[in-house]
């Protein structure tokens, strides 16, 4: 049970919630596959491709060399991809690939989180351009994603400006408690994945949320709560009195510039294309 409304001359606190399998039940840009080749940015190829991708990321069986090759393939995908047509398939299939798949436990701790008067950010791997429309439709307050640099012409290099994974989520999680003013001994962190153990030892409240092997191992020794998120369901078709505040999801400044990432790297992107590791 989550406490009550905090108290007002408390510091702030804030809920952390990675996105893919913890929020929603697939990997948020690579549910986009079709739409990108509906609208010519990819083949048939680059969607069975992807669609592989996403069965991998599901059964929680890819490796770290599996992960580069995906990482390279996409990497090269994604050049040339024009930002504003990303941004626009993005918007009008969001609804149509998203809200279905939002996990109804996940919606509901969103809520009991605001209710107590706590922010609610999400942290995620995948694109900016994916990420902050999805956080915007859940009621987040800020949102932590990766970026990738885009040139002149307002097509994506291929080249990573900041990556929001490992241990650089846990910096932008104490980056967030710097410039807002969060206690994070208070705060609360939702994740699937062990590559996430670094942002959720940064908080006081801990949380594995359909945890993969290692993170369940790890949540055990540390008897950190694990919890199992089975239930997709359509914010609309939730309880009469469910009402999502409709706050738009911003930025964190703990991921500095302009937002820019290819809705094709998500979570295979690597850190030694990241061109920046903090901020």
């Amino acid at each position: 049970m989550l406490s009550l409304v905090e108290n007002r001359f408390l510091p702030r606190t804030a809920a952390f919630f990675d996105l893919d399998k913890t929020v929603i039940a697939k990997s948020s840009t690579l549910t986009f596959s079709k739409s990108f080749y509906q609208g010519g940015l990819i083949n048939r190829r680059a969607v069975l491709r992807t669609a592989y991708a996403q069965f991998v990321f599901l059964a929680g069986g890819a490796d770290h060399d599996q992960m580069e090759r995906m990482r390279e393939y996409l990497s090269a995908l994604c050049k040339g991809w024009n930002v504003q047509q990303v941004k626009e398939i993005v918007a009008e299939t969001l609804h149509d690939l998203i809200d279905p798949i939002i996990y109804d436990e996940a919606a509901t701790l969103i809520e009991e989180h605001h209710t107590a008067g706590r922010d609610v950010v999400i942290v995620s791997t995948s694109g900016a351009e994916v990420v902050e429309p999805i956080g915007e439709l859940l009621g987040a307050d800020r949102v932590v994603a990766t970026r990738m640099v885009v040139g002149d012409d307002g097509c994506f290099t291929g080249e990573v400006e900041y990556y929001a994974y490992g241990p650089t989520k846990a910096e932008a999680v104490k980056a967030l408690a710097v410039s807002e003013g969060y206690d994070l001994s208070r705060c609360y962190a939702y994740s699937d994945s062990a590559t996430d153990v670094p942002m959720l030892e940064s908080v006081g409240h801990p949380h594995a949320v359909n945890p993969d092997r290692a993170l369940r191992r790890e949540a055990t020794l540390r008897e950190w709560p694990i919890l199992t998120f089975d239930r997709p369901v359509r914010l609309k078709q939730r309880l009469p009195t469910f009402s999502m505040p409709p706050r738009p999801a911003l930025v964190a400044a703990a991921a500095l510039g302009a937002a820019a990432v290819t809705a094709g790297l998500v979570w295979y992107s690597s850190r030694r294309r990241t061109t920046t590791t903090s901020t």
